[in-house]
């Protein structure tokens, strides 16, 4: 597993982006409350978590959902995964939304999403005519089958 350093600042509170285990892709973000914020159903909410990052040029981090607050909660993220630029220094927010049927509470410090991270690929993109023929062709959503 490759490991490069990713610098971070941590407002007063903020826990530091953190590996639960060995082979952990994703480390987790905790919000940064100063109390319980409760959600009601449909509800979005931009959570703090006091951390902000400098990504080596070439990466990306991506803010990713925790199953165990989907599964328990109803709660996900939006904009899944959350692109995080390198060039990007604000604070990391986790966009919250509340799926489940119930109004549900984001307590302090609760674990709200993970921080992956990522190498950049760029393209160079060049006008074409035409595109090549492939067996999938234009066939888009569901095209494939269910099994």
């Amino acid at each position: 597993m490759k490991e490069i350093v990713v610098k971070y600042t941590a407002e007063n509170g903020a826990s530091a982006p953190e590996y639960k285990t060995a082979g952990a892709a994703g480390a987790d973000l905790r919000a940064l409350l100063d109390a319980p914020r409760s959600l009601e159903p449909g509800e979005r909410f931009a959570c703090p978590t006091g951390i902000r990052i400098e990504l080596p040029e070439g990466y990306e981090a991506q803010v990713r959902p925790r199953s165990g607050l989907a599964l328990q909660k109803g709660i996900t993220c939006l904009n899944s995964p959350g692109t995080i630029d390198s060039d990007y220094r604000g604070e990391i927010k986790v966009i919250l939304i509340n799926l489940g049927n119930e109004r549900t509470s984001i307590e302090p410090e609760e674990r709200v999403g993970q921080l992956v991270i990522a190498p950049v690929t760029r393209a160079s993109f060049e006008k074409a005519g035409s595109l090549s023929s492939s067996e999938r062709g234009e066939n888009g959503f569901g095209s494939t089958g269910r099994r």
